[in-house]
């Protein structure tokens, strides 16, 4: 028993010698996203700024554009009795009440129902782009973030890209590899985040913009209601 304990300890002994039959343990550094973020400079401050710029766009429009597209199912129904029976006056406080971007239109049509057909048609069509154009209100802000946000990264990592080589001249002979990589590695963080911030602000406008389009149907519908109420 004695003998085969000193064996045992005597194998132990050799691995913990021998730097080929040692375990290695590696240490791997894990990627924390906020020390990425620091490290990507004042770029990085800039693409937050106009990350939450577009937040705060796409909150707002979307609370304004689903109010927009709230429909009174007989919204049209009541509008054609009160013309019917020629009360316009009560038409016309029906749909500053109802103050939806459909009502407003037909209200400018109310106001001009005595007028030739294609006089009120147009009224009808400008008070609708008059509404549709304050529902797009900002998203020419959305569009530049999606486009100019990735260019904005770029631009970090060639401000990046220049520093670590400037930095490589200077050390002379003492060039170290890891100079240049961790260079090269803080100056790809912009590029990264600008990536981000565009492709979340292009989904965020296409979005918007579909639900414009969505409202902008209701009001070509609203229209031609009127008008058939017209002729």
């Amino acid at each position: 028993m004695l003998f085969l304990q000193t064996q045992m300890q005597q194998a132990v002994n050799e691995v913990a010698e021998n730097p080929v039959l040692t375990e290695v343990v590696e240490t791997a550094t894990e990627m924390n996203l906020w020390d990425m973020a620091t490290k990507g400079g004042w770029i990085m401050v800039v693409l937050a700024l106009l990350s939450v710029l577009c937040v705060y766009i796409f909150v707002e429009r979307i609370v304004v554009i689903r109010k927009a597209s709230k429909v009174d199912p007989v919204f049209m129904d009541r509008i054609h009795d009160y013309v019917k029976t020629d009360e316009l006056k009560s038409a016309i406080n029906y749909c500053r009440i109802t103050n939806t971007p459909a009502a407003n239109m037909i209200e400018k049509g109310i106001e001009r129902i005595d007028r030739p057909a294609s006089e009120v048609q147009a009224a009808l069509e400008n008070a609708g782009n008059l509404e549709v154009a304050k529902l797009e209100k900002g998203l020419s802000v959305m569009a530049t973030i999606s486009s100019g946000a990735p260019m904005i990264g770029f631009l970090g990592t060639v401000l990046g890209m220049v520093k670590a080589f400037w930095e490589m001249a200077n050390a002379g002979n003492n060039i170290d590899i890891t100079l240049l990589s961790s260079g090269i590695y803080e100056a790809m963080i912009t590029t990264v985040g600008g990536l981000v911030v565009g492709i979340v602000a292009m989904f965020a406008y296409n979005y918007l913009v579909s639900r414009v389009n969505d409202v902008a149907n209701v009001l070509e519908a609203q229209t031609l209601s009127f008008m058939d109420l017209k002729n």
